[in-house]
C-alpha cells in the first residue's frame, strides 16, 4: 500500500469518529484502531498460497511452549504486532524495570511496526511485578507484555 495513502487513512481515522478501519487490498492488509488519543496501525502483507506437497513424510506435532505463568494483576498487551523495545536506544536505560512506579499514559516500551516506533504507554497506574517480552523479541497482537498491581 502506498504510503501517502496509508497517511491519508490514518488523518481520516483521527479526524473522524470512527473508531477502527481495516481494509485489505492485493498487496495486504491494513488494520487502523484508534484509542485514547494515539492512532494505532498496523500492517500485514497479503498472504502468500504454497501448494501442498502430493506425497512425504506425515507432519509432525508442533512442538508445545510453556505458557509464562501471569501473576494477578493488570495485564498491559501490545496493540500491535511488531518488535518489542524496552528502550529508546540500544545503550539506554530501560523505560521500566520490575518494581518500578509507573503512572498511566507514562511510556513502558516501544515496538517497531514498518520502521516505526510506537511508543506504548501504560494504561493503569501501578507497581511494574512481571516483563512477559524479552527485548528484540517480535510481539503478536494481544499478547502480554507487562503486569502491574
Amino acid at each position: 500500500m502506498d504510503l501517502r495513502k496509508l497517511k491519508t487513512l490514518i488523518d481520516l481515522v483521527s479526524e473522524s469518529n470512527v473508531s477502527e478501519l481495516e481494509i485489505t487490498e492485493a498487496e495486504g492488509k491494513v488494520r487502523i484502531v484508534k484509542g485514547g488519543g494515539a492512532v494505532v496501525h498496523q500492517y500485514a502483507p497479503a498472504p502468500v498460497m504454497v501448494a501442498a506437497p502430493v506425497a512425504g513424510p506425515a507432519p509432525t506435532a508442533a512442538p508445545v511452549v510453556a505458557a509464562v505463568p501471569v501473576e494477578t494483576g493488570h495485564v498491559v498487551k501490545s496493540p500491535m504486532v511488531g518488535t518489542f523495545y524496552r528502550s529508546s536506544s540500544p545503550g539506554a536505560k530501560a523505560y521500566v524495570e520490575v518494581g518500578d512506579s509507573v503512572k498511566a499514559g507514562e511510556t513502558i516500551c516501544i515496538i517497531e511496526a514498518m520502521k516505526i516506533l510506537n511508543e506504548i504507554e501504560a494504561d493503569k497506574s501501578g507497581t511494574v511485578t512481571q516483563i512477559l517480552s524479552e527485548n528484540g523479541q517480535a510481539v503478536e497482537y494481544g499478547q502480554p507484555l507487562f503486569v502491574i498491581e
